[in-house]
């Protein structure tokens, strides 16, 4: 059997990953009940509202699922409790020290996982105990590793070093990239871009149309003096160029940036104004789908590109 699968005791070796304003639990459950890995993300949800998430999530799948919860969270006490009072059984952690938490979460039967971009973060989480890690190479959307290794590069590297199972994020939309994740030593993969253009995905509408008409070199990251963020370029985008041009301050960035500016371009559909955070692979993505259906072509896509690799000859 799988690691990935067993460990989380589903069907396949593919993971939604939790992202802000798309992430709800009809993505979640929609995932679970396809045979993957559903995740609640917990980034764009108040306590209360996580709450409700997962509520629903349960009614609508019998399947495991996840809540994902970055650790910049302000009210992470508050968000932990909930999960653990409402028995999710597995979390994935990102953006800051996998000691915070894990011993926390272990300690209440909660299987851990951590999201990481380097290999010495990777190892920093096996030592806190996680039962396994998320490497995200560059190519990922959303927030990003400030080290800007590739996930051809980095997920063989991490391999070496770590001793509990792998998943590997980041530029991964296909079954074909499914398997040259786990050639390269990963035990799974995580996808988040192409659910985000998901029937089930809670982004707007107008911001799913877009992930379509991206093509190739439409994404950049940028603002690493406060968190890397790979952005689809709109007028937003250019403004933070322009500002770049000026030799800004960190402040002059946050002034820049403002309040829920990912909200406004994700979830309300502002494509001029807003962030609209996506990976690299969206010159991929060419159709908006039910999220049981993409896994399912995932599948099939994989299980071909194994049967033509296995006829490789030198």
């Amino acid at each position: 059997m799988n690691k990935i699968t067993k460990l989380f005791n589903i069907q396949y070796p593919i993971i939604q990953a939790g992202m802000i304003w798309a992430s709800g639990w009809k993505l979640a459950s929609a995932v679970s009940n396809a045979g993957g890995l559903g995740i609640i993300g917990a980034g764009s949800m108040y306590p209360e509202v996580l709450r409700e998430h997962i509520l629903k999530c349960k009614k609508a799948t019998d399947k495991p699922f996840a809540v994902n919860v970055p650790m910049l969270y302000p009210n992470i006490e508050e968000i932990m409790d909930i999960i653990v009072a409402e028995g999710v059984k597995i979390v994935f952690t990102s953006a800051g020290n996998p000691k915070t938490w894990t011993g926390f979460l272990k300690e209440r039967g909660v299987t851990v996982v951590h999201v990481v971009s380097s290999v010495k973060f990777a190892l920093k989480s096996e030592e806190a105990g996680v039962d396994a890690v998320v490497a995200e190479g560059f190519e990922a959307g959303g927030h990003n590793g400030r080290e800007e290794t590739t996930t051809f590069a980095l997920i063989p590297m991490v391999k070496e070093k770590l001793s509990i199972p792998l998943i590997a994020a980041g530029g991964i939309a296909t079954g074909r990239g499914m398997l040259a994740a786990m050639i390269l030593g990963a035990d799974g993969v995580q996808v988040g871009s192409r659910f985000a253009a998901s029937v089930e995905s809670s982004s707007h509408d107008k911001f799913k149309q877009a992930i379509i008409d991206a093509q190739d070199g439409d994404t950049h990251v940028t603002l690493k003096e406060l968190a890397p963020v790979r952005l689809i370029k709109n007028k937003f985008f250019n403004d933070v160029v322009a500002l770049y041009a000026k030799s800004p301050t960190v402040d002059d960035l946050k002034g820049l940036l403002g309040r829920a500016r990912a909200k406004k371009g994700m979830f309300e559909g502002d494509l001029e104004e807003g962030e609209l955070e996506i990976g690299q692979v969206a010159g991929l993505i060419h159709e908006i789908k039910p999220a049981g259906d993409i896994l399912r072509e995932m599948v099939a896509d994989f299980e071909t590109a194994k049967k033509e690799v296995s006829g490789f000859t030198f």
